[in-house]
């Protein structure tokens, strides 16, 4: 059993507060497209609730980035050149195929790698393209008295609420993605306990039995 230590403190509380927003903007969102009624939330309360959830979500993601550049923690994102093509081929294989038929992860973690390359590319995406598009859009829905009459040639307001929404409904959709991949660790509960504890645990043969990142 080798155990290291990948998740520092302060990303995990940023990873737990950032998944409660992002349930609470889900929520509120839905409650606001379809008027409230039924087990959603009033209309009125929605927007206030949801507005609040999205400035906190703002700080998060700055929060997020600050630390990821002054820590070591940065260096998990970073994707090295040699190898990619064929890396990102055996990960989308094993996904595609390989877990379904017991094959062995192709992607081992390590101290100085946590996410394989098929990872590394997702979390690039989101955290870095569409978290970035959905608080620009969020704020320009927010502060939407400011907006032009007409963006492209169409109403700026519903440009920016459906740009809002597609990209909402694009992380929905890695949400979903993301919760399955953390049942793929070597056990059902090993992704989601190094999430909560910090340790990353798998049995490795030949592997060192304790290490520590510097992070």
């Amino acid at each position: 059993m080798s155990a290291l230590y990948l998740y520092p403190r302060w990303l995990r509380v940023w990873h737990w507060i950032n998944a409660l927003l992002f349930l609470v903007l889900m929520y509120t969102g839905a409650s606001m497209h379809f008027g409230g009624g039924g087990r959603l939330m009033p209309f009125d309360l929605a927007v206030t609730v949801h507005n609040t959830a999205g400035i906190l979500l703002t700080l998060g993601w700055i929060g997020f980035v600050v630390g990821n550049l002054r820590t070591e923690n940065g260096r998990h994102y970073r994707i090295q050149g040699a190898g990619f093509v064929d890396r990102l081929i055996v990960q989308g294989r094993y996904y595609a195929q390989g877990i379904f038929r017991n094959e062995p992860h192709p992607f081992h973690v390590s101290a100085g790698m946590k996410f394989n390359t098929l990872q590394q590319l997702s979390y690039l995406g989101v955290m870095f393209g569409l978290m970035p598009l959905l608080i620009i859009s969020g704020w320009s829905f927010l502060f939407s008295v400011a907006l032009p009459e007409t963006l492209l040639g169409l109403p700026s307001v519903w440009l920016v609420a459906m740009a809002h929404l597609a990209i909402a409904y694009l992380l929905v959709l890695f949400l979903l993605v993301h919760i399955y991949i953390i049942t793929t660790g070597e056990t059902l509960t090993t992704n989601l306990r190094a999430m909560i504890t910090g340790w990353h645990r798998e049995d490795a043969p030949g592997s060192d039995p304790r290490e520590e990142a510097k992070s």
